[in-house]
C-alpha cells in the first residue's frame, strides 16, 4: 500500500534536511541539547503555530499524543523541561537562517522575469506586557519590534529582522542589501539621508513620505499627463533639493508629489524616481498597505501574542518559527496550486495537521478504499412479490 504522509509532514517537505543540518552545524545548534536536536525543536514550534498551541502543557499533550506521526516526521516524544531548556539556550540565527531559505523558494515560485522588483519595507511591535520585565520601551509599548523588507509579488517577506521595541527602523534599513532596480517604499520613520544616497547609487529606487521639518525647495514643476488614480487626485508634480546646510549629505535628484485623497487627506511623497509617472509613483505608495495586511494575519492567524517562553531567546525563536510556518503554509498552497483562499486553507491545515491525506484536496473526504468489497443489497429486497 502506497505511503501517503500526515498534512505537517508534507508541509515541512520543503526544507531540506541535508541543508537544515548544514546551518546547524554553522551555528552549532546541538551543543547543548543532544536528546532535542534542533530539527526536533523546528518541527515542535512549528507544530505550535499550526496546531495552535499556547502554553507548554497543550503543546506537550498534543504533541505526544499523535506519537505514531514521530517517525516519518524524524522526531521523537517531548518533555516541557526539555523543550524550555531548548528555548533559553538555542541560537536564533539558526531558524532565522532557514526561514531565509524558505523565503529564497517562494521567491523561486513567483518569480516573473521583466516584472518591475516592489519592496516594502516597515516594522510592526510586538507587546510583552508585565510578563517580561526585560522588555525594553519605546514610550508606547513594552516588548519587541518585527521589521519585514516584504515582496507583494511572492506574498512573502524577503528579510526578517526581530530587535528590541526602542531601536529605530531606519537603523535596521541602512543594515538591508540594496537589489539593483528595485524599488523600496516605506514612511516617514525610514528617514536617512546617507540611506537614501546608498539606495539611488546601487541605482534603486525609493518612495516615502518626507517628515515635517524638511525644508524643501522647489527646482522645477513637472507637467502632470494624468491627474486622477486609483482614489486619488495629483495636485502637484515637481523637481526639487533640500534647502537646508544638509544639501551636501544628499546630492541626488528628489522629486516631490502632492495628492488628495478622496477622503479629503492631503499626503506629499519623495522619490528618486524621474521617470514613471505621478500616478504611478502614488499607486506604489498606495500598495505599501499590503504589509499593514500582512502584520494583521500574521497577529491573527499565527502565535504570536501568547509565548511558551518569558525570555529574550525564546520569544525570538517562536517569531521566527512563526514565520517559518507563514512561509511554509504559502509554499505548499502554491506547489498544490490551492484555489481556496489562504484563511480558509491554514484553518483546514490546523484541523488535519496529522491526518494522511493529499494535501491538493485537503477540503475533500479522504477516498473509499476500494479494496474493500461493497454490499449489495437489492432496493427492492423488503418487498413481497404477488403474482
Amino acid at each position: 500500500m502506497r505511503f501517503t504522509p500526515s498534512i505537517l509532514g508534507k508541509l515541512v517537505e520543503p526544507i531540506n534536511r541535508r541543508g537544515f543540518q548544514t546551518v546547524v552545524d554553522s551555528h552549532d545548534g546541538d551543543a547543548y541539547d543532544k536528546s532535542f536536536k534542533s530539527w526536533d525543536h523546528l518541527m515542535v514550534l512549528v507544530y505550535a503555530q499550526l496546531g495552535g498551541a499556547d502554553s507548554l502543557r497543550s503543546l506537550e499533550a498534543g504533541w505526544n499524543a499523535n506519537c505514531q506521526h514521530h517517525y516519518h516526521l524524524g522526531t521523537d516524544r517531548l518533555r516541557r523541561s526539555t523543550l524550555s531548556d531548548a528555548n533559553r539556550r538555542r541560537p536564533v540565527g539558526l531558524f532565522a537562517e532557514t526561514f531565509g531559505l524558505l523565503a529564497g523558494q517562494l521567491d523561486r515560485q513567483t518569480r516573473h522575469e521583466g516584472t518591475a522588483m516592489l519592496r516594502l519595507i516597515d516594522s510592526t511591535p510586538i507587546p510583552l506586557g508585565k510578563a517580561c520585565a526585560w522588555a525594553k520601551s519605546n514610550g508606547r509599548i513594552r516588548g519587541m519590534k518585527m521589521h519585514v523588507v516584504y515582496d507583494p509579488d511572492s506574498d512573502c517577506p524577503r528579510v526578517l529582522d526581530i530587535t528590541d521595541a526602542n531601536v529605530n527602523d531606519a537603523q535596521i534599513g541602512r543594515t538591508i542589501t540594496i537589489e539593483k532596480g528595485a524599488t523600496y517604499v516605506f514612511d516617514k520613520g525610514y528617514c536617512h539621508y546617507g540611506w537614501w544616497t546608498a539606495i539611488a547609487t546601487a541605482k534603486a529606487f525609493f518612495v516615502t513620505r518626507p517628515k515635517s521639518n524638511m525644508g524643501l525647495k522647489v527646482e522645477r514643476r513637472r507637467r502632470i499627463a494624468q491627474t486622477q488614480g486609483d482614489g486619488f487626485t495629483i495636485l502637484e508634480d515637481a523637481n526639487v533639493s533640500l534647502a537646508s546646510k544638509t544639501n551636501s549629505k544628499l546630492a541626488i535628484p528628489l522629486r516631490r508629489l502632492i495628492l488628495k485623497r478622496n477622503d479629503g487627506d492631503t499626503i506629499t511623497l519623495l522619490t528618486n524616481d524621474l521617470k514613471r509617472t505621478a500616478v504611478e509613483i502614488a499607486q506604489l505608495y498606495k500598495g505599501r498597505w499590503q504589509i499593514e495586511l500582512l502584520f494583521r494575519w500574521i497577529k491573527q492567524h499565527l502565535k504570536i501574542r501568547k509565548f511558551l517562553g518569558t525570555n529574550d531567546n525564546a520569544i525570538r525563536l517562536q517569531l521566527f518559527a512563526a514565520m517559518i510556518a507563514y512561509a511554509l503554509l504559502r509554499i505548499a498552497a502554491r506547489a498544490c496550486r490551492i484555489a481556496m483562499p489562504i484563511l480558509r486553507f491554514t484553518d483546514l491545515v490546523t484541523r488535519c495537521l496529522f491526518e494522511r491525506r493529499n494535501i491538493a484536496a485537503i477540503n475533500k473526504p479522504p477516498p473509499v478504499n476500494p479494496s474493500q468489497r461493497k454490499p449489495n443489497y437489492s432496493p427492492n429486497q423488503m418487498c413481497f412479490t404477488y403474482e
